[in-house]
């Protein structure tokens, strides 16, 4: 399952966010695809001021801004669940 992570460079929360995610890599079969928000003028609007922002394939937002351990652990447990 791909999870797309919206980022940019020099953002050190974006940095802190994605090892967040990188330990879910260890339980669950996800590829974490990284969209840096300056190569695509939809991802500039849609997340300019909310990155990093996690999704699943579906569009369906796991976690965004300050990224939680937590949140990310019962958003991707439900996706592996259902």
């Amino acid at each position: 399952m791909k999870l797309y992570f919206y980022t940019k460079e020099g953002c050190p929360l974006c940095d802190k966010g994605l090892e967040i995610l990188k330990m879910f890599k260890e339980d669950f079969s996800i590829e974490i695809v990284e969209r840096d928000i300056y190569t695509n003028d939809a991802w500039l609007e849609e997340y300019q001021i909310r990155i990093p922002v996690v999704e699943d394939e579906k569009g369906n937002v796991l976690d965004e801004g300050i990224l939680s351990f937590s949140t990310l652990d019962t958003n991707i447990n439900k996706l592996f669940t259902t």
